[in-house]
């Protein structure tokens, strides 16, 4: 197959992998508002908070992943430490998804947001993987992504990322992370 200089799918692939890192942001943060509320410590000042409705589902999910999960270590992680720790685990999945949604879809601090979304796909993948080729495929699918998504730092088309590195002049170590 020959592609012609200037075909649309040759033009701009940093524009392409914008659109890419914004669906996949707005995946996440769908996922992420659904869990995450906003609880009020002593009556004024907000904290982040996983909802009820999620600490309540998570176990049974994680019991799910954990029950014919043939790897036993990943068996014993989920039995032993998930389950018996259900509001750590479900905050932490609920604004871990909530912050990579808002860094890809914003294109803030991408790289940080894709590693973000790297520690957490591989997790999944393993929880599931078991299950057939739905959720195996789906989080290979992720995994790829973040990965394209850090070591490309896709924030800097179309994203905050660019518009703060053109605007700021940052030390080398401050780039690692847009």
């Amino acid at each position: 197959m020959h592609f012609q200089k200037g075909a649309a799918g040759m033009r701009h692939p940093d524009r392409w992998l914008a659109l890419l890192r914004i669906a996949v942001g707005l995946w996440f943060l769908h996922g992420g508002i659904r869990k995450v509320t906003f609880v009020f410590w002593g009556g004024f000042l907000p904290l982040p908070a996983a909802t009820d409705r999620w600490i309540g589902f998570m176990p049974k999910r994680i019991a799910e992943f954990a029950s014919g999960n043939p790897i036993e270590w990943v068996k014993e992680f989920l039995e032993g430490t998930v389950l018996h720790n259900p509001k750590l685990f479900a905050s932490l999945t609920a604004w871990g998804e909530f912050s990579v949604g808002v860094g890809l879809t914003l294109g803030l601090l991408t790289v940080m947001a894709g590693l973000i979304g790297l520690a957490m796909m591989v997790p999944y993948f393993l929880a599931t993987f078991w299950m057939g080729p739905g959720p195996q495929g789906f989080h290979l699918l992720l995994i790829a992504c973040m990965i394209v998504f850090f070591t490309s730092r896709a924030g800097r088309a179309w994203g905050l990322d660019g518009w703060i590195l053109s605007r700021f002049p940052v030390p080398t170590l401050a780039r690692l992370c847009c």
